[in-house]
């Protein structure tokens, strides 16, 4: 938590191997849309690990995605043949393949894969920073902390 008594968004997480933390203060000149693309970091954040805390190998999942939207366009009617194939074995097989022995996750399996269909095409279905980036060029995603590139030096020849 911060230590002043005003508005503030705090997101802190400790699973395992798994950490982050994600802080906003909100002043009064802090823009709603900033509030906004903080959450969807925070969502963002929580849904690459939800699925694989589960135990879901999304692999499967990602290569049935990627091969069901290859060539297509972004549109909701390539949307729309992309689910349609999704009613097919091959789904079936990615699912049976991303939950192994945890039957009880295929629901949970094809959600993911059905979101990754939908992201794959460019296309979305709730807020996130890349879109709300494209709207408030301001924006910008923050990399995280940590190690950064050498930059390479060549010698003149």
């Amino acid at each position: 938590m911060m230590d002043d008594e005003g508005d503030y968004v705090d997101f802190m997480v400790k699973y395992k191997d798994w950490i982050s933390i994600r802080r906003l203060a909100i002043r009064p000149d802090t823009r709603p849309e900033e509030i906004v693309f903080h959450l969807a970091g925070v969502r963002g954040a929580m849904d690459s690990k939800s699925f694989l805390m589960l135990g879901i190998n999304t692999a499967p999942l990602d290569a049935l995605a990627a091969k069901l939207t290859e060539g297509k366009k972004k549109s909701y009617e390539d949307l729309g043949q992309a689910i349609a194939s999704l009613s097919g074995p091959e789904t079936k097989r990615a699912v049976d393949d991303a939950c192994k022995d945890k039957r009880e996750l295929a629901p949970i399996a094809k959600t993911y894969l059905l979101g990754k269909v939908i992201t794959d095409l460019e296309l979305d279905a709730s807020i996130n920073q890349k879109v709300m980036s494209k709207i408030f060029p301001d924006l910008k995603v923050r990399k995280p902390l940590g190690r950064t590139k050498k930059k390479v030096i060549e010698s003149p020849q």
